[in-house]
């Protein structure tokens, strides 16, 4: 038998797939799913899953990709990969990026009226626009 491959019209329907999600639904604790990960992802995957995390986080501030590739230290490929996804993925940056705003960084005082004076001299990016509905 060869190596088993997803499609795009396959993975979700995947048994291996459909066993992974089930397994990490059973994690009940951090300390739990940390473990469950270490065990099955190398401490790469790890890194780079954590890194678009914190990429999507950026953008949804309204970085620009290149300010994101900086703080991050990812490549410009990664950001606009994460950037797609954000806009056209399955939804899943969308919804943690909604429903954990606790994530984003907080602006301070000085920040915030920078932003506001930007705000007004450069247009809101479609993905901002998207990510404030």
């Amino acid at each position: 038998m060869g190596k088993r491959r997803f499609t795009e019209d396959s993975w979700r329907r995947d048994p291996w797939f459909q066993a992974l999600v089930d397994a990490l639904l059973h994690s009940k604790t951090p300390e739990d799913m940390g473990n469950f990960l270490r065990d099955i992802a190398t401490l790469s995957e790890l890194q780079a899953w954590g890194e678009r995390l914190e990429v999507a986080k950026l953008l949804a501030q309204g970085l620009s990709y290149r300010e994101v590739a900086k703080r991050t230290g990812a490549s410009t490929t990664t950001v606009t990969r994460v950037a797609k996804f954000i806009e056209n993925g399955e939804g899943g940056y969308r919804k943690v990026l909604k429903t954990h705003r606790h994530h984003r960084m907080k602006v301070d005082v000085k920040q915030e009226s920078e932003a506001s004076h930007q705000e007004k001299s450069q247009p809101v990016s479609p993905l901002q626009k998207y990510l404030q509905r």
